[in-house]
């Protein structure tokens, strides 16, 4: 465990170990992997068991389910097809996704599905990257008859049924019209799920076979995918959703035989991926590098410029803002960064410790993940608890207070 000449004091860092270790003796967390680096240093904090009630302990190289913060990784194809002029911005995406031709609006986000309006324009490529494409996971929406049917429909994750295959999924998400008009409004998750659809229409590949070839081989990432092969399911903890009520710990999804043992119907760039902390570290520290891994550049500078910036207008950033703000009570405090680039949150104004420009993304199975220009850090946090309960989200602020507190430059 390497310290010291990184610009962390060691102070710092004994406080992180400190900080991280009462969550786990607590009980509230079984286990951890942290990974801080900034520069060439690098420290790790692997702490606790693979179970809530013990086991084998944690390794270094434990794979966690990255829920949300597949957000950020698996934009990346989107960027190689852009940057290979495969795909413009501003191009129509009705030849790879015809189900989302000739749109129709709801005049009202609470109004019957029938109660439409033709969309103003089509949807396009630069609408799907923002998530403004006009359907998405609205959390202060919940109960309305848009979003009862995009539950019912099976268009997200994480409900008893699995997402169907691709064309299947497509086929429901062009048979309900859209919450807003085309490139309005920011909304959370659906687009990134349909990105995966239109990068493997786009090149012939499946979404996982492209991002396999273009990023996780080239950078080392050797233990990520939308599932882990049975040589490698001891290392996947259950991970587990506690009774938000009596904390009681229950278990989500369990390794063998659960939903990421097998190669699931749907490769979902919204939250399917599964990896460890040091293939994160190396995505991350990419971008953080404008792209370049060693000698090889992975994405152009532009590129990683282009996602890590908000693109957010004004008053799409007020309703992201207010997601975040007004649902504290659902979200523990997470999500309060202002903006938004390319599958990933971008802060905008200082919530916190992490200064503006700071971006990635957190995940409901208990993942964080972050990089920060300024500073030069890159921090990711992988538990097996899922957010029915605050306790990882607090474990996320205390987590990067600690990277913070222990800068020493």
């Amino acid at each position: 465990m390497r310290q010291s000449n990184s610009g962390f004091s060691e102070a710092g860092l004994r406080r992180m170990r400190d900080v991280l270790a009462r969550y786990v003796e607590s009980g509230k967390i079984p286990g951890l992997v942290a990974l801080v680096s900034r520069g060439e240093e690098t420290h790790t904090e692997v702490l606790g068991t693979m179970r809530h009630d013990g086991g084998p302990p944690m390794r270094r190289d434990t794979i966690f389910r990255m829920a949300s913060t597949s957000k950020p990784v698996g934009m990346s194809a989107a960027m190689i097809l852009l940057d290979e002029c495969r795909l413009r911005l501003d191009d129509l995406v009705d030849p790879w996704l015809p189900e989302l031709a000739d749109r129709q609006v709801l005049k009202r986000i609470d109004g019957p599905l029938d109660d439409t309006v033709p969309a103003r324009r089509p949807i396009t490529v630069r609408d799907v990257l923002t998530s403004t494409f006009g359907l998405g996971m609205d959390m202060t929406s919940l109960g309305t008859p848009i979003m009862n049917a995009v539950f019912e429909q099976g268009l997200t994750p994480n409900l008893p049924t699995p997402m169907p295959e691709p064309d299947e999924w497509m086929r429901r998400l062009g048979a309900l019209p859209l919450m807003h008009q085309p490139g309005e409004r920011w909304q959370y998750h659906i687009a990134s799920d349909l990105l995966g659809v239109l990068v493997a229409r786009v090149t012939g590949q499946s979404y996982e076979t492209f991002l396999r070839e273009r990023i996780f081989d080239p950078l080392g990432m050797k233990d990520t995918g939308f599932h882990v092969p049975a040589d490698k399911i001891d290392r996947l903890p259950p991970l587990y959703a506690p009774d938000p009520q009596s904390g009681e710990f229950h278990v989500w999804d369990e390794a063998k035989g659960g939903r990421h043992s097998q190669p699931p119907a749907f490769q979902g760039g919204g939250g399917g991926l599964n990896s460890t902390a040091d293939d994160y570290h190396a995505y991350f520290r990419m971008l953080l590098n404008g792209g370049m891994h060693g000698t090889e550049r992975i994405l152009s500078r532009a590129a990683v410029n282009l996602m890590t910036t908000n693109r957010l207008a004004p008053e799409q950033q007020a309703a992201r803002h207010a997601m975040a703000v007004n649902n504290v009570h659902v979200s523990f405090g997470q999500g309060q960064h202002g903006g938004w680039g390319f599958g990933m949150a971008v802060r905008t104004y200082r919530g916190d410790y992490a200064p503006v420009g700071q971006f990635g993304w957190d995940g409901g199975s208990g993942t964080s993940t972050y990089a920060d220009p300024e500073n030069q850090i890159t921090g990711i946090l992988l538990t097996q608890v899922g957010t029915s309960v605050p306790d990882p989200a607090r474990l996320f602020h205390d987590f990067w207070t600690t990277v913070y507190q222990a800068i020493d430059d």
